[in-house]
């Protein structure tokens, strides 16, 4: 029988990397949006506080939809295959990223603003939610065991790509237009080039292979999350405890951190997106090579390391942030992200390996957003309540704190999924 040959393990990779970091640009450049200029444009009326949460507000409503998003393009996933997923969830994630970049503001047509940017970031999410759950999946179901977790890593990289990418368009349209010009349409420019990377992402993606493990299951899932729900509805729980720390790390050093800096502690907007991209660059790289760590060691020890190292350091990281240095702000964000990433360096392949093949899209997926609402929808809402007052913020280093030790408590319940070396037959003989 003629067999077809494996596809290209780094071309597969980087495809779904680079689709995976196009996705994360069009969530995080809402972040920043958030973070700077939409509680003006769209919540005129609010007093500058409460505009910030009411932006911070719509921009957690894509992290309520991403559990939704990985419902629908879950059930997709394990019915009709890893590869219809990211088409679709790219496409939805893009148009709608675009049309945020048109929407007018309060001014112009009143309450129908901030409607019309609610629906568009649930859209954004719906999109997102399917993207991870795809991406991870068809890398780590090509990968040999043994390095599962190097291969499925990669689209682990996007996020730290897509946010680079958001980041510096809108430090480089910080440090070309006036205050006045990129509130009045700066901000609107990264929004409209997301089409042209959602055009790169569809060509880069239309010809990947569909995955082994789906075509090798002979009875699909009727209802992918009637069974999981079913038969694995403690471990969903526990995977969305599990995660809940990186979100809220991440979106703390990333969104939270930029509007605190900028508003509270008077740090230039440039000086902030500096020192927050810096250390999102030694994220990314570090990412493969924290996840070869976790195809020697297990995936479980380093998780745990690094909420353990999360719990110690979130009280000296608000200390550093508080001083409004850069350096010694580099310092806070750049631990705080390597404790981050000694967990989400593994997580691609580790919960794909929680879950069979059958119902594996929406278990993984579902599990990865849910931990997103817990850590990520509510962290900066959370954090700039509990910044007021005047002071140091303390109440966010406890705050990050407590998700620490809950995420330290759920991976100690989760089991070890590290493939076991296969014995070297010749070794074994002498």
């Amino acid at each position: 029988m003629h067999r077809t040959a494996p596809p290209s393990l780094p071309r597969l990779a980087a495809a779904s990397l680079a689709g995976t970091a196009i996705e994360f640009y069009d969530f995080f450049i809402y972040g920043t949006a958030a973070a700077l200029v939409l509680g003006p444009l769209f919540f005129p009326t609010f007093s500058p506080l409460a505009g910030t949460l009411a932006a911070f507000a719509t921009f957690g409503v894509g992290f309520v939809a991403r559990p939704l998003g990985s419902v629908l393009f879950g059930h997709i996933g394990d019915r009709r295959g890893r590869r219809p997923v990211l088409i679709a969830s790219l496409l939805l994630t893009g148009v709608a990223t675009v049309a945020v970049g048109c929407v007018p503001t309060y001014e112009s047509i009143g309450i129908a603003a901030p409607v019309l940017l609610l629906v568009l970031r649930f859209l954004q999410g719906l999109g997102l939610g399917g993207e991870w759950g795809g991406a991870v999946l068809l890398t780590a179901e090509h990968a040999p065991p043994e390095r599962r977790g190097l291969w499925a890593s990669f689209p682990q990289v996007g996020p730290s790509v897509g946010f680079l990418l958001a980041n510096g368009i809108m430090l480089a349209l910080s440090a070309m237009l006036t205050e006045a010009q990129f509130a009045a349409w700066g901000w609107r420019v990264p929004f409209w080039i997301a089409g042209l990377l959602v055009a790169v992402g569809l060509a880069l993606r239309s010809s990947l292979a569909e995955s082994p493990d789906f075509l090798g299951v002979r009875e699909h899932a009727r209802v992918p999350l009637a069974e999981v729900v079913r038969g694995h509805w403690r471990l969903v729980l526990l995977t969305a405890g599990a995660l809940a720390v990186g979100y809220a790390v991440f979106y703390a050093v990333t969104t939270w951190s930029l509007s605190y800096g900028v508003e509270e502690l008077g740090v230039s907007r440039t000086v902030m997106l500096g020192c927050i991209m810096a250390v999102v660059v030694v994220k990314g790289a570090l990412t493969p090579v924290v996840a070869v760590l976790g195809d020697r060691y297990g995936r479980r020890p380093l998780c745990l390391l690094g909420c353990a190292a999360t719990a110690l350091w979130m009280f000296p990281m608000i200390a550093l942030l508080s001083t409004g240095q850069p350096l010694l702000m580099f310092t806070g964000f750049l631990v705080a992200m390597l404790a981050f990433i000694s967990m989400f360096a593994v997580i691609g392949a580790y919960l794909p390996e929680l879950y069979e093949p059958r119902m594996r899209c929406t278990g993984a997926a579902v599990g990865y957003n849910l931990g997103g609402v817990v850590g990520g929808a509510l962290t900066p809402i959370v954090a700039t309540a509990a910044a007021q007052g005047g002071g140091t913020p303390w109440g966010v280093a406890a705050y990050l704190t407590g998700i620490a030790l809950l995420s330290l408590g759920c991976f100690a319940l989760l089991p070890e999924t590290r493939p076991a070396a296969v014995p070297d037959p010749a070794a074994a003989t002498g």
